[in-house]
């Protein structure tokens, strides 16, 4: 992996981190429906003339044989967890969202073994433990001091992971033919095609202040549409076990930019929880290998 690789994953760990902060900035104004219907139909209209001039003739047609498909992973990989994101934002910090957003390589490797039979090393056991003790003292410190809303957004922003694992396999398991530019583009737009009707009930009861719109703008295009670009190209450069490692990176930026910009507390324990959180994603992902950790304690 190139110095210039090594860069990009840190600026594209940097955007991703970034969204929680836009998240909290902005939902409190949008509410998490509108917010997010915002996001994915923008994000998909800048990504539409990229794929438009990129893809061939077959990437196109392709698209509409699988479009029942990619409606799928629209739902489970955008509409849903985005809104569930959103939503917790309103109660808990970014900085914890984007620890147990860390988790999302944890889930894949879970769903990959419960359904695809995908075999699971000691190190991936191990690191499924790890990383569940993780999540328990990072939320540890929240739940001590009880506030209305709080429970239930740590579970909303605990499920998000999920379901990005079950897209993921999903995805590997049903569009492997199809282009990422292509599934990236059109989740967007599935997305925004599946939170459009539930618009009519959770339409923001004011307009918005210009801080927040510049917060969804920020969101939609540089944390989705660039960095769905980026990542993409990352793929065909490195590939899928070394683009991953983005996603080690991605906490810390969530908090570093919570607390720079908004005064967003970072408490020992979510430093100690993300460092086991993250500790067990890397065996998970083969990153770190028990056999490994043996040899160097020898």
């Amino acid at each position: 992996m190139s110095v210039k690789n090594i860069i990009e994953l840190v600026i594209l760990a940097a955007l991703w981190g970034a969204s929680f902060l836009f998240m909290r900035i902005a939902v409190p104004e949008f509410g998490a429906i509108a917010l997010i219907e915002a996001r994915v139909l923008i994000a998909g209209l800048v990504l539409l003339p990229f794929w438009w001039l990129r893809e061939s003739a077959l990437s196109r047609q392709k698209v509409r044989q699988h479009w029942p498909r990619i409606f799928v992973v629209g739902l489970l990989n955008s509409a849903i967890p985005f809104v569930l994101f959103a939503y917790s934002m309103l109660y808990i910090t970014g900085g914890m969202a984007a620890i147990l957003n860390g988790t999302a390589p944890i889930w894949g490797a879970v769903v990959a073994w419960l359904w695809l039979n995908s075999r699971m090393q000691l190190s991936g056991v191990v690191g499924l433990v790890v990383g569940f003790i993780g999540v328990v003292v990072l939320v540890s410190d929240e739940l001590a001091v009880p506030a209305q809303g709080k429970t239930l957004a740590i579970v909303a922003s605990a499920s998000a992971p999920l379901l990005y694992g079950i897209a993921a396999n999903y995805t590997s398991e049903k569009l492997a033919d199809v282009s990422a530019l292509s599934i990236a583009t059109f989740s967007q737009v599935s997305a925004a095609l599946c939170l459009l009707p539930l618009l009519f009930w959770f339409m923001p009861s004011q307009m918005p202040s210009f801080k927040a719109w510049m917060a969804l703008l920020a969101l939609a295009v540089l944390c989705t549409s660039v960095a769905y670009l980026m990542f993409f190209r990352l793929l065909a450069e490195i590939g899928s076990t070394r683009a991953i490692t983005v996603t080690f990176l991605i906490p810390l930026f969530g908090s570093l930019w919570g607390a720079l910009f908004i005064d967003e507390e970072i408490t020992v324990m979510m430093v100690v929880g993300m460092a086991i959180v993250l500790f067990g994603t890397a065996l998970v992902t083969g990153v770190i290998k028990i056999g490994q950790l043996s040899k160097k304690s020898s």
